[in-house]
């Protein structure tokens, strides 16, 4: 067997740098000093016979060899981590499972899906990850991409090249207006022309969110564009906006179904075709996964 020259530590520096983008960020996260962070960098470039970095004043921004060795780094120290979780009997016990998901999925779908999952199981420690983050569509694929998470679950496409992307569950979006707003009463006459959605103000999420890419993907067509909009931070914050009568806003049916049950929201009949937008399960390409990750995607797969 040849011997390895590189070290996990060095990987480890140089993972730290590409995410924060100098040595000096990266030193006190690593407990190191600025001088030793930029002599691991310097060795392992060395050991390499390449640079990583294109050094712009103080920054250090990704070159093409760091771009290729980044992905093959950030696998190789997730196995090191998997090793000693094992070797401190750790690896086998969900709460190492770190499954992610985007805001509608995160709120609406996932808390039912786990506490059918609880009912099913039925025993004293039920086969449930005990950890969730939520962040929008483009956080949970980066943190996916950069080994944060084992799992995503995301409401939107995946733009990240390193990740396996999978078909999970088809979410209906619909328009939802106020019901004493003026949307509502142009529907009591005939559903909503292409031209009278155009004029509404619209409510929409941030650009990066699920909910965003899907809305102009499947509106902006028909509409060509929002004459009036007003952009949220959350779902939760536009359904509210709506419900004080705002403006009109395509959301999730997994968002605002109780608010039509309840009467505060409308389904606006419209000219538009049905929209719906896939949701998607997303791991890393590089990840080897350990049975329970394997089991969570198994049952994940027959939702």
């Amino acid at each position: 067997m040849a011997t390895l020259h590189l070290t996990l530590r060095q990987l480890q520096v140089f993972a730290a740098i590409a995410r924060l983008g100098s040595t000096t960020a990266a030193a006190p996260e690593l407990a190191l000093s600025q001088s030793a962070t930029s002599s691991a960098l310097s060795e392992l470039e060395r050991l390499l016979g390449q640079t990583l970095f294109d050094r712009v004043g103080r920054r250090l921004l990704l070159n093409e060899h760091g771009r290729t060795l980044l992905p093959q780094a950030l696998a190789t120290l997730d196995s090191a981590q998997s090793i000693e979780r094992l070797s401190q009997g750790q690896g086998l016990h969900w709460s190492a499972i770190r499954l992610g998901a985007s805001t509608t999925i995160g709120n609406h779908v996932v808390p039912p899906l786990l506490a059918r999952w609880l009912e099913q199981d039925q025993e004293p420690h039920p086969a449930l990850p005990e950890r969730l983050r939520i962040g929008n569509t483009a956080e949970i694929c980066q943190a996916v991409a950069a080994f944060e998470l084992d799992v995503g679950l995301i409401e939107g496409p995946c733009h990240t090249p390193s990740l396996d992307v999978h078909p999970w569950l088809d979410d209906d979006l619909i328009i939802v207006a106020a019901p004493g707003s003026r949307a509502a009463q142009l529907v009591s006459r005939a559903p909503l022309s292409l031209a009278q959605l155009r004029a509404q103000r619209w409510l929409l999420r941030e650009p990066g969110s699920g909910t965003r890419e899907a809305t102009d993907h499947l509106l902006l067509p028909h509409l060509q564009r929002y004459a009036h909009h007003l952009e949220l931070g959350s779902s939760e914050a536009i359904r509210e906006a709506v419900a004080h009568g705002l403006g009109v806003a395509c959301l999730s049916r997994w968002v605002v179904q109780r608010d039509l049950d309840a009467g505060q929201l409308l389904d606006l009949p419209c000219r538009l075709p049905r929209l719906q937008r896939p949701c998607m399960i997303v791991t890393h390409q590089a990840r080897r996964h350990h049975p329970l990750v394997h089991m969570l995607l198994t049952r994940l797969r027959g939702t």
